[in-house]
């Protein structure tokens, strides 16, 4: 993934964050190299054991406040010291006037300081989930993902095996799709798999004898979705006589996409098999699971 740049991120959340840049362009390169934000704390007094330079910095009321507190010349030498550790970008929130002379300090630097009218905890809150999806370990997997029943099921197997004929069914029937061929994947903290389709796709599906067509044209908004987190992978393969399949749900199989491992149930196509009907019923039976019914369980307990 590219570097994330602080041109980058004011370009993406100027809008909605009605962010001001106070400083000239000479900072806008900056790499940002993480997605952890934080306030300067005992940095702004000199102590600086310890501080997380490669952090974005933001200054809110106590800390704006405590600056003009100080006496002219030691609020130059805390600003000083402060933008000497080389951080990537300040912002101010609460749209209050930077002190002096930190907008002279950060030109001199070329360290970008940015305004917002919101709040300093509205602030955190709005620009961690950014940061962190710009930053989630992302993968791109050949399938095709659907939210069925509120779960989000990803079709795998091999080309031509019939994986977006059998969304298409199951967007007939009432539920979503999501991506379809492409699905790109990103890890959300440590357990969570987000899935999306590629801009370019925009819920479009290749059908083979027929061609591309607009999913969300043909069925109206209600049939797709932008993401949707990934909760079970359906494995589609030809029927294999030599094989041994799971009959009775206790042998349950994993597979582990980005470090997560995800329950994985395979299902072996003959002609004549639903496989919606039975997509349905993985998911259904995913949900039950989650609320601590296990019926393969109890059925073998009898």
């Amino acid at each position: 993934m590219p570097p994330l740049t602080v041109e980058e991120m004011l370009r993406a959340k100027q809008q909605s964050l009605a962010l001001e840049l106070l400083t000239d362009f000479g900072g806008l390169a900056r790499v940002i190299p993480g997605p952890d934000v934080s306030t300067p704390g005992l940095a702004l007094t000199g102590y600086t054991h310890r501080f997380p330079a490669e952090r974005l910095q933001v200054l809110g009321e106590t800390e704006v406040s405590f600056l003009l507190s100080l006496p002219d010349d030691e609020r130059r030498l805390a600003i000083e010291g402060f933008l000497a550790l080389d951080i990537p970008a300040i912002f101010i929130t609460k749209g209050q006037e930077p002190p002096l002379p930190l907008l002279e300090v950060a030109n001199r630097r070329g360290i970008p300081v940015i305004r917002t009218p919101a709040k300093t905890a509205e602030f955190f809150t709005r620009i961690k989930p950014f940061l962190e999806d710009c930053f989630a370990p992302r993968t791109t997997m050949h399938g095709s993902l659907a939210d069925v029943f509120g779960v989000g099921l990803l079709f795998v197997g091999r080309s031509g095996i019939g994986k977006s004929e059998a969304v298409l069914d199951l967007v007939e029937r009432g539920h979503r799709l999501v991506a379809d061929d492409l699905v790109l994947v990103a890890r959300r903290g440590n357990d969570v798999l987000i899935g999306r389709g590629h801009e370019l796709q925009r819920h479009h599906m290749e059908i083979r004898g027929v061609g591309i067509v607009d999913i969300s044209q043909l069925f109206g908004v209600r049939a797709t979705r932008q993401q949707k987190r990934l909760e079970v992978v359906v494995q589609l393969e030809f029927w294999d006589a030599n094989a041994s399949y799971d009959r009775t749900g206790l042998d349950r199989q994993t597979v582990e996409i980005l470090d997560v491992a995800l329950p994985k149930v395979v299902i072996p196509l003959i002609p004549g098999k639903n496989i919606t009907v039975i997509s349905e019923v993985v998911a259904m039976n995913h949900l039950l699971r989650y609320a601590g019914i296990d019926s393969a369980g109890q059925f073998h307990q009898r």
